[in-house]
């Protein structure tokens, strides 16, 4: 992988990592997971303002990326009802690049290196085995389940949006009014789910993940989606899911969280997989 593209992701990995430590750390996070993808707005229309518009060939591709980010929010909250996150989301995470991966491979006719494909699953591994080996996941099949539907989102939303951009000639563009529909469908799913005052619920207790959280995924995706643009969408989409790593350090030093075998495990596996993903 280019050397630019490969400290970029790795450097938004980071920083993804900081913005899901704030919702986790939040006592309400259905209000916390609305903040971020509200919180995606400001800096969508200063994009979209200043920015060249998207592409007409793009806009198949915005409406199906704003669609599927749906289905990854809506399970993503029913893996939070079920159990502890930060448990089964690393499961959601590990399976997203595999997922891309299939689909770039058998489907889109995508020609990567044996080499590549072995990193890719030494990195998705390493995040699934902190997920596979929570306390609560061995006894509890129904929170799997949420976790894969969860990860099969994130592969399709990362195929979407990885040729949606491609094809956009302004991937920031197009992004950005892929998170404005977002933004105004997901409010919709949360009110037909009887999940009410949403909107009242942010600014009392979600000022700060808007603005903060918000603004910081925002321009995390917006390197994602470059990157998307400029390697491979697998290679890009696993190096991306190295913030898990990122996110046990904020655990162990910021939220009084242990660091067990199996997170040693994982941080090994995925640094292997993120060498070799730099490497070849």
């Amino acid at each position: 992988m280019d050397p630019i593209v490969f400290t970029a992701v790795i450097i938004a990995s980071m920083f993804h990592a900081t913005w899901n430590g704030m919702v986790k750390k939040h006592s309400n996070k259905v209000t916390a997971l609305s903040a971020v993808i509200l919180g995606h707005v400001p800096m969508s229309i200063i994009a979209i303002i200043f920015l060249p518009m998207p592409s007409f060939k793009s806009l198949p591709y915005i409406i199906a990326s704003a669609f599927i980010h749906q289905g990854y929010n809506w399970f993503l909250l029913k893996s939070y009802n079920l159990g502890d996150l930060t448990k089964v989301y690393p499961i959601a995470r590990g399976f997203g690049p595999i997922i891309a991966t299939i689909i770039s491979i058998f489907f889109l006719g995508l020609l990567i290196s044996k080499a590549s494909v072995i990193s890719i699953s030494l990195v998705c591994v390493g995040i699934i085995t902190i997920g596979l080996f929570g306390y609560k996941v061995i006894n509890n099949l129904k929170i799997v389940k949420y976790s894969l539907i969860t990860g099969f989102f994130i592969g399709l939303y990362s195929i979407i949006d990885g040729y949606g951009a491609r094809v956009s000639l302004s991937a920031i563009s197009y992004m950005s009014w892929g998170f404005i529909l977002s933004s105004i469908l997901f409010p919709i799913l949360l009110k037909i789910n009887k999940y009410d005052n949403i909107f009242k619920n942010i600014i009392n207790d979600g000022k700060a993940i808007f603005w903060i959280g918000g603004s910081i995924s925002y321009l995390v995706y917006g390197v994602v989606i470059w990157g998307f643009t400029k390697a491979p969408i697998p290679m890009v989409s696993a190096l991306r899911e190295s913030s898990i790593v990122f996110a046990i350090f904020i655990g162990f030093f910021f939220l009084n969280e242990k660091i067990n075998l199996a997170k040693l495990i994982s941080i090994t596996l995925i640094f292997v997989g993120v060498v070799g993903l730099k490497m070849f």
